[in-house]
């Protein structure tokens, strides 16, 4: 009887060894799919986000198409300030702007952006980050470039409806306020996972739109849609994590790279179940695969791109696969 109950256990630790190991490699795939620069991560987005109907900064109506989004500028009372070809296309905002986490870094100093993108991998890295990346009207990501956020007086008037304002004078702009709990919560994730230092006035101002806006479900369910491709979430936004004045930045020398993966424990006798896609896209030939495709457990693990739906595959360039019927 103690024989037979010895190598029962034995099973049983076997068993979890190997689910341990499995979990491992599973997040290990995960890590597998980040974007590595930022040509790479703007495509990425266009799957992430083809489900996002409006933009970031003005909440005017988006319609994708090919990849590519365009804002419906006269439905949501936009005016064009000065650049109309960049206010009719959506481009990828880095709401924490490039020069702010780049410009401490040794490559800054020698070149700017263009050298740190070229010859520092935690640059680039850093600059693929979909969780600092939002889908924006052109003309306003460029008015924008880097000025640091701040609270302006009087009535934002520069793009008609669109509650965002510019003063370039201070270089300072103002997000409209349905958005900025969402970019307080980017910024204390940046600032995180990269060791970077928020002022005493920025800390001060973030922890006030923090708490005017709270996280809701929109921004809950964006943060699952990036962390299935980034391999991680925004602490911030799933609650994992919680910012108070003297927070101290992650001092982890595994952010100079990517992170440790993290490991749920698995009970010995349940295997947890990977969420599975609707559709599965083929980085390499640019061709989505529906479940009852051929194709579809077919498309090498590096090649994978995971969508919604079949909208979201087509909207971000994807075409059927002519096997697929």
């Amino acid at each position: 009887m103690q024989s037979k109950l010895d190598v029962l256990t034995f099973k049983r630790l076997c068993l979890s060894t190997l689910l341990f190991w499995f979990a491992l490699w599973q997040t290990d795939v995960a890590y597998a799919q980040t974007p590595d620069d930022f040509a790479e991560a703007k495509r990425d987005a266009v799957a992430v986000f083809a489900t996002e109907t409006a933009d970031f900064y003005c909440g005017c109506p988006i319609r994708w198409q090919s990849g590519k989004g365009k804002p419906d500028l006269k439905q949501c009372g936009y005016q064009v300030r000065k650049n109309g070809p960049r206010a009719l296309r959506i481009e990828w905002e880095h709401v924490v702007p490039a020069q702010q986490f780049g410009h401490q870094a040794a490559c800054w100093q020698q070149g700017g952006r263009d050298f740190c993108t070229k010859n520092d991998r935690q640059f680039r890295l850093m600059e693929a980050d979909l969780h600092n990346l939002r889908p924006t009207i052109g003309e306003v990501n460029g008015d924008r470039a880097h000025y640091r956020f701040s609270e302006l007086p009087g009535e934002p008037t520069q793009y008609g409806s669109c509650q965002f304002q510019v003063d370039v004078s201070r270089q300072l702009a103002e997000p409209r306020r349905q958005v900025r709990g969402d970019i307080a919560r980017i910024y204390f994730y940046m600032a995180d996972r990269y060791q970077l230092k928020l002022s005493a006035r920025e800390e001060q101002l973030f922890l006030k739109w923090h708490q005017e806006d709270p996280v809701d479900h929109a921004e809950r369910a964006l943060n699952q849609r990036i962390a299935q491709v980034m391999g991680w979430p925004n602490p911030f936004v799933s609650g994992e994590k919680i910012w108070f004045v003297g927070y101290q930045v992650n001092q982890s020398p595994a952010h100079n790279n990517r992170p440790e993966p993290v490991v749920t424990a698995v009970a010995p006798n349940v295997v947890a179940e990977q969420p599975s896609a609707a559709v599965v896209g083929n980085k390499s030939s640019q061709k989505y695969h529906l479940p009852h495709c051929p194709g579809f457990k077919q498309v090498k693990q590096q090649n994978r791109q995971a969508f919604e739906s079949e909208q979201a595959a087509i909207a971000a360039g994807y075409r059927r696969a002519g096997n697929c019927r």
